[in-house]
């Protein structure tokens, strides 16, 4: 009796580690956290009036090392031109509050291989990451939008808390190639014409994400037409 108790609990045990072992190509979440700003308004501390941020995310796992991440993500901004000694032309002040809509695309790299299960392959459930990509940004303020394009990059984390669920946090400064995000250009004070790389807008974001994997990927494929 002993010895099939045994023989049970042996097989229970292969197959735990067999299922924690499974590897799957997609994973799909939702981040949320706070945002900030630095443009015309701000041009030191990006957290002098933090905002919210938050949004949908979608991976696709090459290998254990790089990935590639989709995401659609809204984050509001705000700021005041008086909270800082630099001062705009003619002493005016100006504050702001408007909404961000960005969706793009990211390239991630794992400092670790990063998974579950296989020891022999030495994966690590925590692995720090880098992230740079490009997307488009959408502002809306006092009823006036912008679009400008945006080249996002990111540090983050991530933890396997188990064989399909992740968490992550990452920070992320998104250099915008426009300066209206915040409503207002410097162009409008100075007359003078600046280059689209010089006076733009930056937005920051650091976000908790949680992802579900799926998408199974197939190790031995034996299909027979």
């Amino acid at each position: 009796m002993l010895r099939f108790a045994a023989s049970i609990l042996a097989l229970l045990i292969s197959l735990g580690i067999t299922a924690g072992a499974q590897e799957y190509r997609s994973e799909i979440g939702a981040a949320l956290g706070v945002s900030g700003y630095l443009g015309d308004c701000n041009k030191s501390n990006f957290l002098k009036h933090p905002g919210v941020a938050g949004g949908a995310v979608f991976r696709y796992v090459f290998n254990y090392r790089m990935a590639v991440k989709a995401n659609l993500s809204m984050a509001t901004l705000s700021g005041n031109s008086a909270d800082f000694d630099d001062v705009l032309p003619g002493g005016e002040t100006y504050k702001f509050n408007s909404q961000l809509y960005d969706i793009g695309a990211r390239f991630e790299f794992n400092f670790f291989n990063y998974g579950i299960g296989y020891t022999y392959k030495r994966l690590h459930r925590l692995t720090p990451y880098l992230s740079l990509g490009i997307g488009a940004a959408l502002s809306t303020c006092d009823g006036n939008t912008a679009f400008a394009l945006s080249i996002p990059m990111g540090a983050g984390v991530k933890y396997k808390l188990s064989e399909r669920w992740n968490l992550g946090f990452e920070f992320t400064m998104s250099k915008l190639l426009g300066d209206k995000a915040d409503g207002f250009s410097a162009d409008s004070l100075t007359g003078i014409k600046s280059s689209f790389i010089k006076n733009t807008d930056w937005c920051a974001t650091m976000l908790f994400s949680v992802t579900y994997m799926f998408n199974k990927k197939c190790v031995q494929c034996h299909y027979v037409d």
